[in-house]
This record gives structure tokens, sequence and C-alpha cells, in this order.
């Protein structure tokens, strides 16, 4: 593994403070020295490098934003690692996200052969191991062993107590030793056990097989016998690949964070990674419920908000805070978190996809050789579609027909597009907003200029509108661009993007 910049936690008090007070130099030293970090750990929760890209630019730009309410600048390291985590299961959790862009790995060098083929056989072993591990198991190592966060950082990443934290990294550890060992006797003695050479047939170990080699080797005398030797998790992972940052990233990032044009997109980002806790801290993300649902919850709550008020203030007054860096939550409905391996040259995500974002305990047995799993989590939007109310029903009367035979209804006339452009800034997409005018209209979208993609097709009735989303396709944005979105049977949509 290439090395890191030392981040150096005695900085993080100024830089900080610096931060606080718009300091654009002490700006320029946190994104060069947590960007190759930061950007990796992304990449792992991503697997995408333009979404990991995307990603860092956002925390840098919360960062900056919500600075001041940070209690205790000496934990910056930390506190950037959990906007980093949010931001990226938001992204994760968007069903039209940018997907199978894998980042380049960090070159280690010049290897030899020998050397080459040394690591492999490393890394192979690391990837077994850590598959038979949760995937909360295995960022939480991650975390510790590559990126040198502690238990207190850790409690503030996933939102959980200190306690729990501990008790999290005990029990990865612990599970780690025992995949570790497995994998081990997996690898040097499948021969002499008929029920491990079974259970080996392909290296690494899908997670699948990982647990049902680690069970096996637990309950097997013949090789429950068997001494491996022991390795610590930061030597296990240090042979893990990790995502290259670009180089171009880094104007792109200070720019956006930067430029006074951009001060209403960087406050709308900003608001992406509220809200905080007592402490400063993001709350862990949470996957969104519908409009519908959340009214639904308000009207029940309402009453009793009333009546509960005045004892939660007061409670308030003379507990104080239970417990630093808790985060309201323990965490126990967020995605199942990822990867140690941030570059993925060598290995890709195989993991079943359909894992459940709301349990981290719930683990994948599809077939993988990378580290974890990241998992497209839909959150479905629904749209409203206006209820047409029943035409009355005409009854017989007595009146006299009349002689000659109504005229039949003529249909109704054709309408016109009505488009509105929209705006991008720093964000990766935005809505065209089109509307039918004196008529019904079938439309659709006919093309699209500069480096857009929008797609669509439907009927509005007279009055009604109806948005498109529009993604721009490069992943990287300098400057003020311009393109358009041509609409059938008219209308041109204006799109600045970066």
């Amino acid at each position: 593994m290439a090395a890191w910049p030392e981040p150096g936690r005695f900085a993080d008090p100024r830089l900080a403070e610096s931060l606080r007070v718009g300091d654009v130099i002490a700006l320029s030293e946190v994104y060069d020295t947590y960007a190759p970090l930061l950007y990796d750990y992304c990449h792992g929760l991503l697997r995408d490098r333009v979404e990991a890209a995307g990603a860092l630019r956002n925390v840098m730009i919360a960062a900056r934003e919500h600075i001041a309410g940070l209690a205790h600048p000496e934990r910056l390291r930390g506190w950037l690692y959990a906007l980093a985590r949010k931001e990226s299961l938001r992204r994760r959790d968007n069903p039209s996200r940018h997907v199978g862009q894998q980042a380049p790995e960090v070159d280690d060098g010049e290897l030899t052969e020998e050397q080459y083929a040394r690591r492999e056989e490393r890394r192979m072993l690391a990837l077994s191991a850590l598959a038979a591990l949760t995937g909360r198991q295995r960022e939480a190592i991650d975390l510790v062993a590559r990126h040198e966060l502690d238990s207190v950082d850790l409690a503030g990443v996933f939102g959980i107590s200190a306690e729990e934290a501990d008790v999290l990294l005990a029990e990865a550890d612990a599970a780690l030793e025992s995949a570790l060992h497995a994998a081990l006797v997996a690898r040097n003695h499948w021969e002499d056990c008929p029920s491990l050479s079974a259970l080996t047939e392909t290296w690494p170990l899908s997670p699948q097989a990982a647990r049902s080699v680690m069970r096996h080797v637990s309950n097997c005398p013949t090789c429950g016998e068997r001494d491996t030797p022991r390795l610590p998790a930061d030597r296990l992972l240090a042979v893990l690949p990790v995502a290259a940052l670009p180089g171009e990233l880094r104007l792109d990032v200070l720019s956006a964070v930067t430029d006074p044009e951009r001060a209403d997109n960087r406050r709308a980002i900003a608001a992406w990674a509220e809200p905080f806790d007592e402490w400063g801290w993001p709350l862990p993300y949470r996957p969104g419920t519908s409009r519908a649902r959340e009214r639904e919850n308000s009207r029940r709550k309402g009453p009793v908000v009333a009546a509960v008020a005045a004892g939660i203030a007061a409670v308030v007054l003379i507990g104080g805070s239970v417990a630093a860096f808790t985060g309201g939550s323990d965490g126990s409905n967020e995605p199942a978190a990822a990867s140690p391996s941030g570059g993925a040259t060598s290995s890709s995500s195989g993991e079943d996809p359909s894992q459940s974002p709301t349990d981290p305990s719930v683990e994948p047995s599809a077939p993988a050789t990378s580290v974890s799993p990241s998992p497209t989590t839909t959150s479905p939007s629904p749209s409203k579609s206006p209820s047409k109310s029943p035409s009355p029903t005409r009854t017989a009367t007595s009146s006299p027909q009349p002689t000659s035979e109504p005229e039949p209804p003529q249909p109704p006339r054709p309408g016109t597009l009505s488009v509105s452009g929209c705006s991008m800034g720093v964000s990766e997409s935005c809505v065209v907003t089109i509307t039918a005018v004196g008529g019904p209209v079938q439309w659709s979208v006919t093309g699209t200029s500069g480096a857009l993609s929008a797609h669509g097709s439907g009927t509005l009735q007279a009055g009604e509108s109806a948005g498109v989303r529009v993604s721009r396709t490069n992943g990287l944005c300098f400057g003020r661009r311009t393109g358009s979105v041509s609409f059938s049977p008219n209308g041109t949509a204006r799109v600045s993007y970066c």
C-alpha cells in the first residue's frame, strides 16, 4: 500500500480554528492533509470515482460551513470522516447515482515479479479473512487500522457511544483473528481435509465460503489444531489497494468551496450534512421517508409534542449531556458500510446489492473479491398523479328530443410546451420543468448539447407540469458551462453546470 500523508493530530486544533475564520490557506492545508484518505474512504463506500470525487467536494464544503459548531477542534480528523460517511451513504441511497467507474489504485512504485506475487498472495489472504466479517466490523477495523482513528472518533463516525465503539472494536478484532486463522488453514492445509477442500474451490474466499470455513475450522478436530501465525490488523490491511486521488480534483474542490458566486450552492450542499448533535458532529444518515408519511407522523405526534415539551426542556437542563458523540442514535438503521479496499483495479464488489440497508449485521452471501459491498439503496419517490372526479350522470327527462342529431364533440386542440431551464452549480444534476399550455401535449426529450444527459417522455394535460432530471456526464467540472435539452413538439431548456 502506498504511503498516505501523515495527518498529525497536533495540527487539527490550528486547522480547525483557521477554518473558522475563513483562512483559504488553511483550507488548502486541510485538503492536502486529508483528501487522499477521505477520497479512499468515500470510494470504498461508493465504488465509483465520480461519486467519490463529488462526495469529497461536498465534505470540504460542509466542513467549512459547519466548522464553527465543532466543540472539540482536536477531533477535526474524525469529524471529517463523519461528514464523509454521511455524504457517501446519502449518495449511495440515490437510485440515479453514477456507478461502474472505479478509481485506479495508488502506484506502489516499481515492484519485482517476486514482490508483486507476494503482495497479491497477501492481498488475497486479507480479502478472504475480511470476507467473513460483517460490513460494520470491516469498516470499524479499516477506520482504526488504516485511517488511524481511535474509538472516540469511531463513536462519532457511527453515531454511537464510546462504550459501544469499544465493544464493536473488540468484537471486530476477535472476529478478524478467527477469520484470519481459518483463512490461513484453508490456504495452507486444504489438501489435508476433504471437507475443507470442498469449501475452498475459489480463492479469495467469498463471504459465504469464508464463514463456512471459519465454522468448519472451529469444529473440526484436525483443522482446529493447526497453528497459524498471528498478524496485526494494520499489517494485514496494509496490502489492500488505495484509491488514487485525481490530481485535477484539487482545483475543482477549492474553487467550489471559495467561489463567491457559488455561495447559494454551498449553503444547499451544507444543509445535506444536517442535523448535528450538541458536540457539532453530524447525526448518522437515515434514508428519507415520504412527505405523506412525515405529515402523518407529525399529525400523530403533534398533541404529544405540546404536552411533553416542557418536561423535555427540564430534563435537558437538569441532566445535561449524557455522553459525547452519541449522535442521538445507535446507528442500527444505517447501511452496512464498506470497504477497507479503496482502489479496485485488482478486485471488484460482488456481494449481493440486495442487502438490507437498515441492518448492518445482515451480510450477503454472493461471491466477492472486494472487501465489502456497495449496495445501491433506492428510495422510491412516490409521484402524485391527479385523480379525476367522476363525471355526473344525466337522468332521463320528458323534455322533447331534438329534431337533429347533435354535433360530435371536437377533439381538444393540442397545446404547446412551456420549458424552464435549471442550474446545477456544483451538483451533478438539476430538474427542468415542462408545462402543457393551451391543451394536451405528448412530449419527449429529443436531444442534449454540452456534457449533459436527459431522458423521458409522456403526456401532459393542459396546465399540468412535469420535471425532467438533467445530469452532467463529465466527472470533473471547471468554470461555468452551459448546455441545453431539446423537447418535442417544441421547446429548449437552457442548463448551466459546473
